[in-house]
């Protein structure tokens, strides 16, 4: 393989092989890619239901303890 690059110009190596890859290869990079943000996506939401659903338990259950103080 290296023999085959070694007589190659400089600009086939570094830009003409990165485009034919990302062309050929770019629907699979965006899928990948996609996939990932939409499941850090789905974690960052799932972490603030989680955090939002302990405050409301914690506030409600902080009220309820004071009133039965009374």
């Amino acid at each position: 393989m290296r023999e085959i690059f070694a007589g190659l110009p400089w600009w086939v190596k570094w830009v003409a092989v990165p485009v034919i890859a990302l062309v050929v290869f770019g629907g699979l990079i965006a899928t990948v890619v996609g996939f990932v943000i939409g499941l850090l996506f789905k974690a960052l939401v799932f972490v603030a239901l989680v955090g939002g659903l302990i405050y409301i338990v914690r506030k409600f259950t902080s009220n309820s303890s004071s009133r039965s103080d009374w």
